[in-house]
């Protein structure tokens, strides 16, 4: 007996690519709904692999009280406010990827290769971290299980997809024509790194930053973590990049530190300075693992230790996350 998944939000970036997930890592589904606003409703979407279209329906609430196994958001946090509670309370399994319910208490937010213990036995809605903060913990958490972290400086290096695909098409009209005006971004991104990605809060980070600092601190189930990030828009169209700084609670040893990376669940060394060798977003588009290179000791403090992290950030930044989610209840449910 297969699953029954709906997703919300279909016809955008993210809920093409968690189609796309399905179908490429063989989730047994037997029925696949999509939903969109009343703009997409009624679109049709090719499934190669199934040799068949389904039609995009309509998003109303009577639709979400119907029974699925799992609905997976994905059509931004006022959607997800209004329409995920109804999902749940008619029994739905539902996995978010806004930010509305992230830092909600008792809502599990879960990267699978973290911390996929919070979902025995929960039912409910389950939130998917900011694609960022996925990367980075996915990089660092065996690390920080091994010899504890007081503290991060991370600076993002974002590709434009994850504004969707108005930015994209915003990246691909400036490389053609240098008067093409910026509409999704305060400056013109061809060219440009722009360190501003969302609203500024009062104490000058901006909401980007301040998810990497709470949904870290929860996941991890760890406050005392000193967290100091720079969020950085960049003119590339898929992977995000990260620039990671650990101070550990213990002496680096680096040989030691790249066999804990490489043993772990979900990563991908790629760090030979000699052949010129460490990930960029080209080599991580379109794949669903975290990259990790120029691992090296601090020059002055002991303790200290850079990484450069890449992912893509529609796969595991957001899409590949959820149905990993889906993947590890269904783990859990076999495992009694």
């Amino acid at each position: 007996m297969g699953l029954t998944i709906g997703i919300v939000g279909a016809t955008g970036a993210v809920g093409q690519k968690m189609i796309e997930v399905i179908m490429e890592r063989n989730l047994p589904v037997s029925n696949l709904r999509l939903f969109a606003s009343e703009k997409s409703a009624g679109k049709t979407i090719r499934l190669d692999k199934y040799n068949k279209e389904i039609t995009v329906e309509l998003l109303t609430e009577d639709v979400m009280k119907g029974k699925y196994d799992y609905l997976l958001f994905a059509a931004g946090g006022s959607i997800s406010e209004k329409f995920a509670p109804i999902a749940r309370d008619a029994g739905n399994m539902v996995i978010d990827n806004s930010s509305h319910f992230r830092m909600v208490e008792n809502i599990p937010l879960v990267i699978p290769e973290v911390n996929s213990h919070v979902l025995r036995g929960y039912r409910g809605i389950i939130a998917n971290p900011n694609c960022s903060t996925t990367q980075m913990i996915v990089a660092i958490a065996p690390l920080y299980r091994k010899y504890g972290i007081k503290r991060i400086v991370v600076s993002t290096y974002q590709a434009v997809s994850g504004s969707g695909y108005k930015a994209i098409d915003e990246l691909q009209n400036q490389i053609r024509d240098e008067e093409y005006p910026n509409k999704v971004y305060t400056r013109k991104i061809a060219g440009n790194c722009i360190p501003h990605i969302d609203v500024f809060n009062e104490n000058g980070f901006t909401k980007e930053e301040l998810k990497m600092v709470y949904e870290t601190h929860k996941i991890l189930e760890d406050d005392s973590i000193e967290i100091n990030p720079t969020a950085v828009r960049i003119p590339v169209f898929y992977g995000h990049s990260e620039s990671i700084y650990l101070e550990l609670k213990e002496e680096v040893d680096i040989n030691s530190i790249k066999e804990i990376l490489e043993e772990s669940q979900g990563i991908i060394v790629d760090d030979d300075p000699e052949m010129n060798r460490y990930p960029t977003p080209i080599e991580a588009a379109n794949t669903d693992f975290t990259y990790v290179g120029r691992i090296r000791k601090d020059l002055y403090n002991p303790k200290g230790l850079s990484l450069w992290v890449v992912a893509d950030n529609l796969r595991k930044g957001a899409a590949t996350n959820a149905v990993q989610i889906i993947e590890a209840i269904e783990n859990i449910k076999m495992e009694g």
